[in-house]
């Protein structure tokens, strides 16, 4: 299976690495990855926005540009193969054609069906970051894990595993983590400069305390939302993820078992991460209702011309109704 993506390779000098207009640490780490393993190819890293500030632990985070490569031979797509998730690529006209005829290949652990409707190849497999399998990929197509390579697949891992705390972690992840380890990356020093980025202004932790003020519990407390409005967003994002300040704490509080940060924009369109705690194995078949996807612990989606409220009472329907399937198919 991995050698369609040497066989993807063949004949090609320029490669594009493309990541979603959501990019994480997974996403991040993927890319960066690519561009330390695929060395003798002429790499650009591309993303649609600016790569937020929280970001800038990944020491080559500064490698991932606004300009997309037209001139690229092929294009490689990590962590996602949603059509939702790319919608600001596919809104360009010129990115859309360019995709539409030239090589793709996407890289993706999300078990969300692929919707991609340009011809491309894929490696689609459930894991808990798509990092871990650009692994897979480059032991079984032996391509030569450098230092910088193996940490940032290791940090790319780690953020989408909460530090190897996820449910979605296996045996092989941690043996996936002791071969980065014999490649040169060291968790804990990768984990200390993380966290020295990671530390919040007094600005951010005030607006952290606005958040938990805001934040609604339904359902007897089994559901728990927040709003993040545009104005919340052009304020604080840039320097620190509101998703990332609030879902865990919500996550956390008892008798919670879906969590749902909702993110509200000016064209109307609507945002949500979710994540799931406790034996509630759900955010994707909630993601779903809303047109998204992800894995049973954690999901998102993206909708238009609706509001926190309507997402709201949609939640307050849907979650007990799959709450009660997954009980009856225990």
């Amino acid at each position: 299976m991995y050698d369609k993506f040497t066989e993807f390779l063949t004949g090609k000098k320029k490669i594009c690495v493309i990541q979603a207009e959501n990019p994480d640490g997974d996403s991040l780490g993927s890319a960066i990855a690519l561009d330390y393993l695929l060395e003798n190819y002429e790499l650009s890293l591309y993303c649609p926005i600016d790569i937020p500030k929280y970001l800038h632990y990944f020491p080559d985070w500064s490698r991932v540009t606004t300009d997309f490569d037209f001139r690229a031979d092929g294009y490689i797509i990590v962590d996602t193969a949603a059509t939702v998730l790319l919608s600001k690529l596919l809104d360009d006209t010129a990115i859309r054609n360019r995709l539409y005829s030239a090589p793709v290949f996407v890289i993706d652990h999300h078990e969300t069906e692929d919707d991609l409707d340009f011809p491309h190849e894929s490696i689609i497999e459930t894991r808990p970051a798509a990092a871990e399998v650009i692994f897979e990929i480059a032991s079984a197509t032996s391509l030569s894990i450098s230092k910088p390579a193996a940490e940032a697949m290791m940090q790319g891992i780690m953020s989408d595993t909460l530090g190897l705390t996820g449910v979605s972690v296996t045996a092989r992840t941690f043996e996936v983590m002791a071969e980065l380890s014999k490649c040169g990356a060291v968790i804990g020093e990768l984990e200390e400069n993380r966290r020295e980025y990671m530390k919040k202004s007094q600005r951010i932790f005030e607006y952290k305390a606005k958040l938990i003020e805001r934040s609604e519990f339904h359902l007897d407390g089994m559901l728990a939302t927040v709003l993040i409005p545009w104005e919340d967003i052009e304020e604080y994002s840039d320097e620190y993820n509101p998703n990332v300040l609030i879902l865990e704490e919500l996550r956390m509080v008892e008798g919670v078992k879906v969590a749902v940060a909702v993110k509200t924009y000016p064209d109307g369109k609507v945002t949500g991460k979710i994540r799931c705690s406790g034996d509630a194995t759900i955010a994707d078949k909630v993601a779903g209702y809303f047109g998204g996807g992800g894995h049973p612990y954690a999901a998102g989606f993206r909708t238009y011309d609706t509001s926190y409220e309507e997402v709201v009472k949609d939640l307050v329907k849907i979650v007990p109704e799959l709450l009660a399937e997954e009980e009856q198919d225990v």
